[in-house]
């Protein structure tokens, strides 16, 4: 994603529409920054932007003061050829992040992806206007 130097409301155009997320957390810009560094090999768009992540739930701290973090998101197909190494990637992105100590990234298949799940920023990369 390009950096918003306006600081204008382009920022709204990355976001997919249907992400469930705790965007308060102080966490979430770090692991935010981390999804959308991994990019989909087939398409030229972070898995963000693509709408592939469909929930982030960021635990309560545990005792030591970190938090454990739990993905759900799918894929563009059940035939995608890194269906196997997409969640270890998610995985890769996050446990970095001080403050996580675990990450479980599950993919699920309800609801299907579809490109109305994709930010408008990836819809216009893609020249997909709707």
């Amino acid at each position: 994603m390009m950096e918003n130097k306006a600081d204008d409301n382009l920022d709204n155009l990355a976001e997919p529409p249907h992400v469930e997320a705790a965007r308060d957390h102080a966490l979430w810009p770090l692991i935010l920054k981390g999804l959308r560094e991994i990019y989909d090999p087939e398409i030229p768009v972070n898995i963000y932007e693509l709408g592939l992540i469909y929930k982030v739930e960021i635990l309560p701290k545990l005792e030591n003061g970190l938090c454990d973090v739990e993905v759900k998101m799918s894929l563009t197909s059940p035939a995608c050829p890194v269906a196997q190494e997409m969640p270890s990637w998610v995985q890769g992105a996050i446990l970095p992040i001080e403050g996580v100590r675990g990450c479980d990234v599950e993919i699920i298949w309800e609801p299907q992806w579809n490109p109305s799940m994709m930010a408008e920023t990836a819809k216009m990369q893609l020249n997909m206007f709707t």
